[in-house]
């Protein structure tokens, strides 16, 4: 094989794959859902036949990874190897249980979370390296995203531990709901205000000189803080005024997370905001002026389009950023992925840690996914 053929992105991606499979962990059989378990690698947790799929499918994406001129083909291969690393877990934990106590717990180890990070990684510099349009990179995540969800509900996971945690959970999809309830609500009206300001801070410096510094400091109060600072007036507030806390306006629950969240939403809206048009060239202004544009006609018709893949940009900052933050707001009694990720701390069950995390960084990650395809679109990139 020439060097210069030699894909140097993919090689070391490869070969972190290659050591993450065999030198770590893949998955550990412990004797219940507390108890630390027998680490047990990828080689012994389950059958040679059972194997032999993966193992063959993992040497032939990382000799693939090794080149440049086989972009498709490795794309294609990777994919697979993922869907079928996942396959794979699933029927090694039914293996590893059959001899086990009916309180065993089989839970995914180093070893496999790396795969699934380096797979992943693969996969996204493929579609770097193919220029995929922005429809086509949503539609890969697509298929991504439902063959994980068929592979799921096909039951081949139900003897992880994780999938036992999750059916032990009767309100799952009802915390799902109230983790983008609480997202959504903060963040909707923190666009409704926070577009209009950013606009008249560009418009006026005196504005933008009082508005910016306050932003900024609430911006810095860490989120444990703001929440206990909201407690007390709220607290105050639906003790003097019943009818507000028949309305949920009480000092632990929904509103001094929504309240803080539409507080940190703030700043990254109303700065692209204002930088989007701040960045419009003057003359184009004119141009519009000199067209005859009334002032409403300038804004909605030119200067708000020119300015919306900008605003855009803030507003995944801050969609990502308070799915995260959704999480914390569980400690006041918010609800949401967060409520699984404190009571599993609590109980130190690691499989209920992670079913609150990670579809907190699923949802993150496709909220993300979808903006940035909305991004490319108002720029004209090619689907």
């Amino acid at each position: 094989m020439k060097f210069s053929n030699l894909d140097k992105v993919g090689s070391t991606l490869g070969l972190a794959l290659l050591l993450s499979v065999f030198s770590l962990p893949f998955v550990s059989l412990q004797p219940n859902r507390i108890m630390p378990g027998q680490s047990i690698g990828l080689l012994d947790a389950a059958s040679l036949t059972t194997l032999t799929p993966l193992l063959a499918l993992l040497a032939l994406t990382i000799m693939l990874s090794l080149l440049k001129n086989v972009i498709h083909i490795r794309m294609l291969i990777t994919l697979v190897t993922l869907m079928t690393l996942l396959y794979t877990v699933g029927v090694s934990a039914s293996q590893l249980l059959v001899e086990a106590s009916p309180l065993a717990r089989v839970s995914l180890n180093g070893g496999f979370w790396l795969a699934i990070f380096w797979l992943a990684l693969l996969i996204t510099d493929a579609t770097i390296k193919l220029v995929l349009g922005p429809l086509s990179r949503l539609a890969l995540v697509t298929l991504i995203i439902g063959s994980v969800l068929i592979l799921l509900a096909s039951g081949y996971w139900d003897s992880l531990s994780l999938l036992r945690e999750y059916h032990n959970q009767t309100n799952f999809w009802s915390q799902a709901i109230r983790h983008l309830q609480l997202s959504l609500g903060s963040i909707i009206p923190a666009i409704l205000i926070g577009i209009p300001l950013g606009v008249r801070c560009h418009r006026s410096a005196s504005l933008k000189a009082a508005v910016f510094p306050v932003l900024n400091i609430l911006q810095t109060i860490p989120s444990l803080a703001m929440f206990g600072l909201l407690m007390i007036p709220l607290s105050l507030l639906a003790n003097n005024y019943p009818l507000l806390g028949e309305l949920g306006i009480r000092g632990i629950g929904a509103a001094p997370a929504v309240i803080a969240l539409f507080f940190y939403s703030l700043l990254p809206i109303v700065s692209n905001t204002a930088l989007g048009f701040d960045q419009i060239d003057a003359s184009v202004r004119d141009a519009a002026t000199g067209m005859g544009m009334s002032h409403r006609q300038r804004l909605w018709q030119l200067e708000f389009p020119l300015a919306l893949p900008v605003i855009l940009t803030g507003l995944r900052v801050v969609v990502t950023m308070n799915i995260g933050l959704v999480a914390v707001a569980a400690l006041v009694g918010g609800g949401g992925f967060g409520t699984y990720i404190f009571q599993g701390l609590g109980q130190t069950a690691t499989d209920l840690v992670i079913l609150g995390a990670v579809p907190t960084l699923i949802l993150a990650f496709l909220f993300a996914i979808v903006i940035d395809t909305l991004i490319a679109l108002q720029r004209g990139d090619k689907a």
